[in-house]
C-alpha cells in the first residue's frame, strides 16, 4: 500500500492543487507573462472535479501575480493590475473550454482536443482583450510568438501527462486517483 492510498480523494484533490500552484510559481520564474495557463487549466481539469479545478486555476494564477509582482519586478500600475486580473478571468475561461471538450470526448482525442480548446481560448481571449483595452499591439500575436507560447503549453501539458503516467505505473496512484476523463 503506497502512501498516496491513505490519502482521501479530497487530500489527494488539495495534493495535486498545491503542487500545480508550486510548478505555476516555479514557472513564473522562468516564462514570467507567459506562464502556461492553457495547459493548467486543461491538466486541471482533466484530473480533478470541477470545484477542485477551479481552485487549482485560481492557485497557479494567485502564485503567478504573487511571483511575478515580488519577484519579477511587475510595474504596480493600473494597466499591469488589470491585465492580471483578466488573465485570471482568461485562464477561468480556458478550464471552462477544457472541461466542456471533456464533457463530450473520451479517451486521447479528448485529452488533446482540451488542451487545444483552453489553448485556443486563452489566445482568443487575450487577442480580444489586447483589441478591447488598447493597451497592446495586436501586431504582437505573431506566427512566431503564438508558436512559442503554444510550445511552452504543450511541454508543460505534456510534462503533465507524463507524470501522471509515471505515478499510474509505479503504483503510487491508486484507482480514485486516475485521470478522470481517460
Amino acid at each position: 500500500m503506497t502512501v498516496l492510498a491513505n490519502i482521501s480523494p479530497r487530500g489527494r484533490n488539495a495534493a495535486l492543487v498545491a503542487a500545480m500552484a508550486a510548478a505555476g510559481g516555479a514557472l513564473t520564474l522562468g516564462f514570467a507573462c507567459a506562464l502556461p495557463f492553457a495547459a493548467f487549466a486543461a491538466a486541471s481539469a482533466l484530473a480533478l472535479p470541477a470545484a477542485a479545478a477551479v481552485a487549482a486555476v485560481l492557485a497557479v494564477f494567485a502564485v503567478n501575480q504573487i511571483v511575478g509582482f515580488a519577484c519579477l519586478g511587475y510595474a504596480m500600475d493600473a494597466s499591469t493590475i488589470a491585465w492580471g486580473a483578466a488573465l485570471g478571468v482568461i485562464a477561468l475561461l480556458s478550464l471552462g473550454a477544457a472541461g466542456a471538450v471533456l464533457s463530450r470526448v473520451r479517451g486521447v482525442v479528448g485529452i488533446g482536443a482540451s488542451f487545444l480548446a483552453a489553448f485556443v481560448t486563452y489566445e482568443g481571449a487575450v487577442y480580444l482583450a489586447c483589441l478591447a483595452s488598447g493597451s497592446c499591439d495586436p501586431a504582437d500575436f505573431t506566427v512566431s510568438s503564438v508558436t512559442r507560447i503554444f510550445l511552452i503549453n504543450a511541454a508543460t501539458f505534456g510534462g503533465f501527462l507524463a507524470l501522471r503516467a509515471l505515478a499510474e505505473r509505479s503504483g503510487r496512484a491508486t484507482a480514485g486517483a486516475a485521470l478522470r476523463h481517460a
